[in-house]
């Protein structure tokens, strides 16, 4: 019975891979947000312009206060797809699962640039007011992540060296294990997403306003619960991959990730200075975990030890 009901969820596992993280739903997905974007933008744009003609009233809403802030919208889907391409890389690549983490978060930063550039005063007392100094707080983190990225990206093409050796068994395990895990994450993004902008919009109507609302910080609305579920899948990835192989850099490896993940999460409830500190210092510490597997990977290459990069 049991064999009977593992064969049947593998059989589904493939076919809602097939039918959502193939390389065809992939594409097809990058078409449709494309679409979405652009239509969501002049959408933003029109109503922005109703906005100004008086149409919604003398009530004051941030989102359609001035026609930049219309490119938040837009950003809004292409951060989906780009949550949409993390479960996608999931089965590949660990470190490429993390790298697009730090991608969104990095993508987060910039939309929250285009709607807060409504609240900026440009005065003598720049660096007194608290929405000025947060737009030149995101405009400088948003070169360092740019750049802390460049540097992870440099490391894992370091990392990728040919296998000499086809996968083992245990390796295929692993690959089929995150494979079913990427699966499972697609039905919690969709619902997750559905839940978070169903209770913002609720929110909405009753306090008309987003700012005032409990919880309404709307650069973290869907994200916050994202990460959360995220920390979970690390930690899975985590105990699986010590069962694949007990390699100690990897496990120290995959730890620090967690760790960096977590941090990413808490920013969501901070703001200002510490908001800021807590995204550049968990990418970051990422960029100084991986350069320091990779250390630990060349010293056992060097040794004539087995090669612990697969499946990474």
């Amino acid at each position: 019975m049991l064999t009977r009901l593992a064969c049947a969820f593998a059989r589904l596992s493939d076919w809602s891979q097939e039918k959502t993280l193939s390389e065809s739903a992939r594409k097809r997905s990058e078409r449709w947000v494309f679409f979405i974007a652009l239509t969501s933008f002049f959408v933003h744009l029109a109503l922005i312009g109703l906005n100004y003609l008086g149409i919604f009233g003398n009530n004051s809403i941030d989102l359609l206060s001035d026609p930049i802030v219309a490119i938040y919208t837009p950003f809004s889907f292409i951060l989906v797809y780009e949550v949409y391409l993390l479960i996608y890389f999931l089965p590949a690549s660990i470190t490429q699962y993390i790298a697009k983490q730090y991608e969104i978060i990095t993508l987060i930063v910039i939309r929250r640039i285009f709607k807060d550039i409504s609240d900026l005063e440009l005065t003598a007392n720049w660096f007194q007011n608290k929405e000025s100094l947060q737009f030149t707080y995101d405009i400088f983190t948003t070169l360092l992540l740019f750049a802390l990225l460049f540097v992870f990206y440099l490391l894992m093409k370091k990392a990728s060296r040919p296998q000499i050796k086809a996968p083992d068994a245990a390796l295929s395990q692993f690959i089929t294990i995150k494979k079913h895990l990427s699966v499972l994450l697609v039905p919690v993004f969709l619902i997750l997403a559905l839940f978070s902008f169903g209770t913002w919009v609720m929110d909405m109507v009753q306090f008309d306003n987003e700012l005032s609302a409990p919880g309404g910080n709307l650069n973290n609305v869907f994200f916050d619960d994202f990460f959360t579920v995220l920390i979970l899948a690390d930690v899975l990835l985590l105990l699986f991959s010590f069962v694949h192989r007990q390699s100690f850099a990897k496990v120290i490896r995959n730890s620090g990730f967690i760790i960096s993940t977590v941090m990413l999460k808490l920013s969501f409830s901070a703001t200002g200075l510490l908001n800021i500190s807590l995204i550049v210092g968990a990418v970051f510490f990422g960029v100084c975990i991986l350069f320091l597997y990779n250390q630990y990977e060349r010293l056992s290459l060097d040794a004539d030890l087995p090669n612990t990069l697969s499946g990474s």
